[in-house]
């Protein structure tokens, strides 16, 4: 499904269908193990803010979160990108590089 569909349809509130096997086991293991030490990160930095400890203390712990975020969304770039650029190789180089831009475009406009 297109993923122009794949937002209509979660607009709609159906759930729209898995987008294929293209993370392994290991990719998701190192991913959800990495969202883990954000969780960690994130509570740090509550609690930080609660106890009204240093600005400096708090933003170290903000930009190791941002750091790991980026990890995060780089694995996940990586990942989809390979994924577009073989699975998608159907289509010609335009439409292909296309996909490969519309995912990278939609990583940084966040």
């Amino acid at each position: 499904m297109p993923r122009a569909n794949v937002r209509s349809a979660r607009a709609r509130g159906d759930t729209p269908p898995s987008c294929g096997e293209y993370l392994s086991d290991e990719a998701v293991t190192e991913l959800t193990h990495g969202l883990s030490r954000i969780e960690g990160h994130v509570g740090a930095v509550k609690r930080m803010i609660a106890e009204r400890r240093c600005c400096d203390e708090v933003l170290t712990q903000i930009a190791a979160v941002k750091a790991a975020l980026n990890r995060i969304t780089i694995r996940l770039t990586e990942t989809e990108l390979l994924n577009c650029l073989t699975t998608c190789g159907r289509g010609d180089a335009e439409e292909r590089l296309s996909r490969a831009m519309t995912a990278i475009g939609s990583m940084l406009k966040h």
